[in-house]
């Protein structure tokens, strides 16, 4: 496991992180050196999840709480809630998000037409979450095209660029060093609004997936050599 690079983000809750998506990168930041903390409704099925995950991992870097004491703890919240659940959780949560970098990994699908752009009355989950929350708390969209078909394999680098979008040009660079840490790379997709167009992304790679029989399908940005 990697020494902790990053003091200023040592603390990072996944909040609905025993989904795939979310113990994924949960997974993925433990190996890099973060503190992460899984969260979950259930306490007790969060902490089986963190046994779970540092079992693969061969030690004991992730903790199990439940989702309001996992962001009370952290410096940084990632948000990998369903969107049935999204709005419910962040009201939930909002006392303890303020001040907080909150990565909202959430896309507005409605099942059973999951390879289908639905837009949500904010326009995008993220924008939903920045109204919910305030400007107390700094909202920043991430990694809603990464699939989680590899991030538990974390010697496999991603193929996947992450798109950020926020209104906090900190907040974004904080959040670009986690899709590093992740084992991507993190580019600065303008502001908040923006999220729109990333969030409906995924749609269309869940439709590009079954079209074409393969899985994990990704973005890349061409013509851009760094960061």
């Amino acid at each position: 496991m990697a020494e902790q690079k990053d003091p200023i983000l040592l603390t990072i809750a996944v909040v609905g992180g025993t989904g795939k998506e979310g113990s994924g990168l949960a997974m993925r930041w433990a190996h890099s050196g973060y503190r992460v903390i899984i969260g979950s409704r259930d306490a007790e099925r969060a902490q089986l999840k963190a046994d779970e995950l540092n079992a693969e991992l061969g030690g004991s870097y992730l903790q199990g709480m439940d989702n309001y004491s996992a962001a009370q703890q952290a410096s940084i919240v990632a948000i990998t809630v369903p969107y049935a659940a999204h709005a419910e959780t962040l009201e939930g949560l909002k006392d303890v998000l303020q001040g907080k970098i909150v990565v909202d990994v959430t896309v507005p699908i409605q099942p059973p037409k999951v390879r289908q752009v639905y837009i949500p009355e904010g326009k995008s989950a993220c924008l939903e979450a920045q109204a919910i929350l305030g400007p107390g708390a700094k909202v920043v969209a991430a990694f809603q095209n990464v699939s989680h078909e590899h991030l538990f394999d974390v010697e496999y680098p991603v193929i996947c660029d992450v798109l950020i979008c926020g209104d906090d040009m900190q907040a974004k660079e904080d959040v670009i060093h986690l899709a590093k840490a992740a084992g991507m790379r993190g580019l600065d997709a303008g502001p908040l609004v923006n999220s729109v167009a990333v969030e409906a992304m995924t749609p269309v790679l869940l439709h590009l997936n079954r079209r074409y029989k393969t899985s994990g399908a990704g973005i890349v940005i061409t013509g851009i050599s760094e960061p």
